[in-house]
C-alpha cells in the first residue's frame, strides 16, 4: 500500500477505487457500507463497480508497462455506456466535461478518465507492478517510469529478490 499523496483532480475518484481492493489480503472495502458510501456505491452497483474496477487496474497496469493480471472487460465498453455532458459557465465561457448521471459511479469515472485524458494526466495513473499489490498511484516522477507504489515497500521487495537471485 502506498504512503503517496492522492491522485489530482478526477483521478483521485479513480485511484480510490481501484485501491478498494487489496489484491494480498483479498479484503474488499466494497464489502464494508462505509466503503461503499465513500464512493457512493450501493449494494445493487456492487457487480458492476467491481468489474469498472479490474478494468481500471488492467488499464493502469498497462499505463506502467504491464499486462493485465487477469481477464476484463475492456476499460473502452464500460466508459462507452456513460453520459457525459460538457458544461459550459456563463460568466467566464470555461467548459467542463461532466457526468450525465451525477449518481452512477461508471459516469463519474467516465468524466474523470476523459478529463484526465484531454489534460495529459490519464497515463500517469498506474498500478503497481508488483504480484501481490497491483495499488494503483500517481507517478509524479519526472521521466514518468516509476514502478511501484511504495519503493520503501514493494520496491524495496524486488530489489531484494533481484539481490538474492544474483547472490545464488
Amino acid at each position: 500500500m502506498s504512503e503517496r499523496s492522492p491522485a489530482p483532480g478526477g483521478l483521485a475518484l479513480v485511484e480510490a477505487l481501484v485501491n478498494t481492493l487489496d489484491v494480498e489480503s483479498g479484503a474488499d472495502a466494497l464489502d464494508t457500507a462505509d466503503g461503499r458510501a465513500r464512493l457512493g456505491v450501493t449494494e445493487a452497483e456492487l457487480p458492476p463497480a467491481r468489474v469498472l474496477r479490474e478494468s481500471l487496474r488492467a488499464a493502469l497496469l498497462a499505463h506502467a508497462g504491464y499486462p493485465a493480471h487477469r481477464e476484463v472487460t475492456p476499460l473502452g465498453e464500460l466508459l462507452a455506456r456513460a453520459p457525459l455532458y460538457a458544461a459550459v459557465d456563463p460568466a467566464d465561457g470555461s467548459a467542463r466535461l461532466l457526468p450525465g448521471d451525477e449518481d452512477a459511479l461508471v459516469s463519474r469515472v467516465a468524466a474523470a478518465v476523459a478529463t484526465a485524458a484531454i489534460e495529459g494526466t490519464w497515463t500517469r495513473l498506474k498500478a503497481c507492478e508488483a504480484d501481490t499489490c497491483h495499488w494503483a498511484y500517481y507517478d509524479r516522477s519526472p521521466a514518468g517510469r516509476g514502478r511501484w507504489c511504495s519503493m520503501q515497500v514493494c520496491g524495496a521487495r524486488a530489489k531484494m529478490r533481484r539481490y538474492r537471485a544474483k547472490d545464488r
